[in-house]
């Protein structure tokens, strides 16, 4: 189960959240997500889970606890919503790229 945590200090690194959920059970995975500038953390991340019972005891049990000295928001993470793929122009009325 993918599971997002927002609301992170900065100081927060992928070990930290990785450290936090472990004691719920293995985890796959944990990142934090970074700006691709300036390399700062965006205050949010996601960690995976391997199994569901696991990844729902540490949201049931993580959500609105601090971390680092901010609350965190922990709850299973959504599919990303599908966008239309332009290459570049702009949209008409039609749905159809139109690129004048």
């Amino acid at each position: 189960m993918n599971i997002y945590v927002g609301n992170l200090s900065s100081d927060v690194k992928d070990e930290t959240i990785r450290e936090a959920f472990e004691s719920f059970g293995q985890v796959a995975s944990a990142k934090i997500i970074k700006d691709k500038y300036s390399g700062q953390s965006r205050g949010f991340g996601f960690v995976e889970m391997t199994t569901l019972s696991q990844a729902q005891a540490a949201i049931k049990s993580l959500n609105g606890k601090e971390l680092l000295g901010k609350e965190m928001s922990v709850k299973e993470a959504r599919p990303r919503p599908e966008q239309g793929r332009t290459f570049g122009g702009r949209m008409d009325y039609s749905g159809r790229n139109n690129r004048y």
